[in-house]
Formats: structure tokens, C-alpha cells, sequence
């Protein structure tokens, strides 16, 4: 089995930041990851990374928001695009 493309978002936010998300079924967990997907999702304001999650080989899942990284414990691609979301929201000021 190759790599799957599940699903692939971008969006430019009315005030120029750049939303983005994608994520692929793969045929072998990434490590250190347990689970079949690899995932990038990124929140970008004038060339600055404001929101990220991702499943980096060596790292695992893991986010970033306001400049700190944190582990990110994935649960489903469900969930990791309401995470998403919400830090996208929360980073942009929405309540």
C-alpha cells in the first residue's frame, strides 16, 4: 500500500495568514508513532508559524503554538482537525 491522501485543506485568512492542513493513511506508522497516519497542519501570519501540529520521523505527534512545542496525543484525524481548529481560533483571537 502507498501513501493515501485522506484529506487536504488551505485556506488565506482575510487578513493574509495562511491555514493549512493535510494528512495521508500510511502503510506503516511513522515513527515513533503507533498510528497509520502521517499530518502537518499549520497556522502562518507573514511568514511566522503561529499554530502547528505534525507527526515529525524521530519526534512523534506533537504541537506548536505560541512558539512552544508540546506532545500532541493523537486520537483520530477527527479530532486532531477539531484541535486544529480550535488553536487556529484561539491563536486568531475567536471565542
Amino acid at each position: 500500500m502507498q501513501a493515501e491522501l485522506i484529506t487536504r485543506f488551505k485556506d488565506i485568512t482575510p487578513e493574509g495568514g495562511v491555514i493549512e492542513l493535510v494528512v495521508w493513511r500510511v502503510p506503516r506508522p511513522v515513527p515513533p508513532t503507533a498510528h497509520g497516519f502521517k499530518y502537518r497542519a499549520a497556522y502562518v501570519v507573514g511568514g511566522v508559524r503561529v499554530v502547528g501540529f505534525d507527526n515529525e520521523r524521530g519526534k512523534g505527534d506533537h504541537c506548536r503554538v505560541g512558539g512552544r512545542e508540546k506532545p500532541y496525543a493523537f486520537t483520530s484525524v477527527e479530532q486532531l482537525v477539531e484541535d486544529f481548529i480550535a488553536a487556529v481560533a484561539a491563536a486568531r483571537g475567536a471565542t
